[in-house]
């Protein structure tokens, strides 16, 4: 087991960020963190890297955090800012000198997709570009465990599928990765395991599929039906084909196969209803959320679950630390792993 934490608890100032948090990340996996702002995701990230203080048992490798040798760790935090008249390749190459061994700054830049702009400074990079030599700075010391918190954020959706399988190839090598992040498809796709946080407390673990599964619901199909019909009309129309729900001028269908909607759109046709767009939705991971917590992942309370689909994205986390409690962490967060 690389990291194993049990019944982690911090408070800042009667406000408590986590509260009796356990999980396990087994060897050559990932897993991803998930969670609202404000959730306690990056307090988490900082008590399991031994930057903060907590309450409870943490062991990296074997060790309590802060005894374990930091060249075993790549750590990416949420915010950080290196210098900024620097070019990636000479940052790359600072930050490698930190360290014992590092890896080839060539072979870590062709990694991040950043090797034809390796000589340009860090400050006339795009902000998706600044991400990945950031990406590539937590990767230089080649970690055995990758902590990235939101290491995505910035990224286009292409530069964004690059580093899923830069992840993919790095755990398939041996290397175990531990993130946040407010994309949805992007723990889905990367994670092994995933953890759904919520007000400073982990309300599942497991399998993306596992979880989808049992607490997921059901697929549906919605038809948005023009102004001048009514949803319960429409529902009428279809209701003998499956569980009906109007919401608005959306009338949604549940219990229904894939291949049935043809019978779907048959039945309105026939009963002259008229609509202006339709749309198959599957449970995903903010399903998920949304049942076990009662709020979708941007931390919005929902009244009818049952019936709105969740977003697929979650707002950078502010933590509840003040201001000044969250510069002074990070400062001796990065430290620590330079």
């Amino acid at each position: 087991m690389v990291l194993k934490a049990e019944n982690v608890r911090r408070e800042y100032d009667g406000t408590v960020a986590l509260d009796g948090v356990s999980l396990s990340v087994e060897a050559g996996t990932v897993f991803a963190l998930i969670g609202p702002n404000g959730a306690g995701k990056t307090t988490l990230i900082r008590s399991l890297t031994g930057t903060t203080d907590y309450e409870g048992d943490i062991e990296l490798f074997g060790t309590a955090p802060e005894k374990t040798d930091a060249q075993r760790i790549g750590l990416l935090p949420q915010s950080f800012s290196p210098p900024a008249r620097l070019t990636a390749r000479e940052l790359l190459s600072y930050y490698g000198g930190l360290y014992d061994h590092a890896r080839s700054v060539d072979a870590v830049l062709e990694d991040v997709g950043m090797a034809a702009s390796a000589d340009t400074w860090y400050e006339n990079l795009s902000g998706g570009q600044q991400r990945r030599v950031c990406v590539g700075i937590a990767l230089i010391n080649d970690p055995a465990l990758l902590v990235l918190d939101e290491p995505t954020t910035g990224i286009d959706p292409a530069g964004r599928r690059d580093l899923w399988q830069l992840l993919e190839t790095l755990t398939t090598d041996g290397t175990t990765v531990f993130l946040t992040t407010h994309y949805m498809e992007e723990a889905e796709y990367l994670a092994d395991r995933v953890g759904l946080l919520a007000d400073g407390s982990l309300v599942a673990t497991g399998a993306p599929a596992d979880l989808i599964g049992e607490y997921g619901g059901e697929s549906r199909l919605e038809i948005d039906v023009t102004e001048d019909i009514e949803p319960t009309e429409a529902a009428r129309a279809v209701e003998s084909l499956g569980t009906v729900e109007t919401a608005g001028r959306t009338v949604s269908i549940h219990g229904i196969a894939p291949r049935e909607i043809g019978d779907v759109l048959d039945a309105l046709d026939l009963a002259g209803i008229e609509y202006d767009a339709l749309s198959w939705q599957q449970p995903n991971l903010d399903s998920v959320y949304l049942t076990l917590t009662g709020t979708d992942v941007t931390g919005s309370e929902q009244s009818e679950p049952e019936t709105r689909e969740a977003e697929t994205k979650v707002e950078t986390e502010t933590e509840t630390e003040t201001e000044a409690e969250a510069e002074a962490e990070t400062e001796t967060e990065v430290a620590r792993h330079q």
